[in-house]
């Protein structure tokens, strides 16, 4: 997500809310035309290193457990990658073929690749038999029209993936218009896997309602709603009631968290988070940026005005940036 959902944003979240988030997906590693022999490479470079920064398994020592994913359908490089993650010790790796960006869909990459079965076929025959780790995958109904899932189905489900994850929204929506639950429920009894509902999950409401009426579905991923509300997995939760393929199935109320409780919670979870991206920043213009773009969602948290969430936007000196914030979370 925006590569917002980072390693500083895990560790953060796991520090002030432990155990409540069970897995996470990584933003994509991007599969490059040199990246075989980078991976093939004896020990690990400086290149590499930068290159796995965010899964390096040192690094997400105290932070929520991931998944890394991969972006890219070219077989050598998606084998090798895969592979190196599965010895860094990642059981599975999860292969994105939902991303929206334009400069991604028009290499048929991302969602861009989902207006062909045969394309996705060729992928999944080559890596399938030659991949250490377990494979799920994350797409969208379609780049531009909801029809082309319905042909995807009978691929999927002719391999052993351990899940896929569901957007129901076309590429060309980017994140615009509303999920298309509609569609999402006609495919969800069709796929032979455990399937996973993501989109404009932003409320504990929000989970109910998609499991009430999939109740089938095996989990939920919350992208953008985990930065509008991170209290979110404290108020509800899948429930141990039942258990398949390794995903917890049900749910239960958690915590009732009454507004108080919750503004405390965002508040010290805000106030962390943007101190770690000053404390990490290389310079004051990139700790600039990076609060601005983590400000854009957590605000959304806060009992304050848009207009007053501008005002952090519109402020050029970071000093006045964390003065303004300081204001809002105090």
């Amino acid at each position: 997500m925006q590569g917002l959902t980072e390693l500083l944003f895990r560790r953060v979240y796991e520090e002030c809310f432990p155990g409540a988030i069970r897995l996470a997906v990584t933003p994509f590693l991007s599969l490059t035309h040199n990246l075989h022999n980078l991976l093939q490479s004896e020990g690990q470079s400086a290149t590499l290193r930068q290159y796995l920064r965010d899964v390096l398994p040192e690094a997400n020592e105290g932070s929520i457990p991931i998944t890394p994913q991969i972006l890219g359908k070219e077989p050598d490089e998606f084998i090798a990658l895969a592979n190196k993650l599965y010895d860094m010790g990642y059981e599975e790796v999860n292969w994105n073929i939902g991303c929206p960006m334009r400069n991604i869909t028009g290499k048929h990459r991302g969602s861009g690749i989902l207006p062909y079965p045969d394309e996705v076929r060729a992928v999944l025959d080559a890596v399938m038999p030659n991949i250490k780790p377990r494979l799920s995958v994350k797409m969208r109904i379609g780049l531009r029209q909801k029809e082309e899932v319905m042909a995807l189905v009978p691929v999927i489900n002719d391999y052993p993936l351990a899940s896929v994850t569901i957007h129901p929204r076309l590429g060309r929506q980017q994140y615009t218009g509303v999920p298309d639950i509609e569609t999402f429920c006609k495919v969800l009894p069709l796929i032979q896997h455990p399937v996973v509902y993501n989109g404009d999950i932003v409320t504990p409401e929000d989970i109910r309602h998609i499991k009430n009426i999939c109740p089938t579905i095996a989990d939920v991923m919350v992208g953008r709603g985990i930065l509008y509300r991170p209290t979110l997995p404290l108020e509800t939760a899948w429930g141990d009631d039942g258990v398949k393929d390794g995903f917890r199935t049900g749910l239960r109320r958690v915590k009732e968290l009454n507004e108080e409780e919750r503004l405390r919670l965002t508040k010290h979870f805000i106030g962390r988070l943007m101190s770690e991206v000053k404390n990490n920043a290389k310079s004051d213009e990139s700790a600039l940026r990076k609060t601005k773009e983590y400000w854009c969602m957590v605000w959304k948290g806060l009992p304050i005005s848009e207009a007053d969430a501008r005002k952090v936007l519109r402020e050029q000196e970071l000093t006045a940036v964390d003065n303004l914030i300081a204001v809002f979370i105090q």
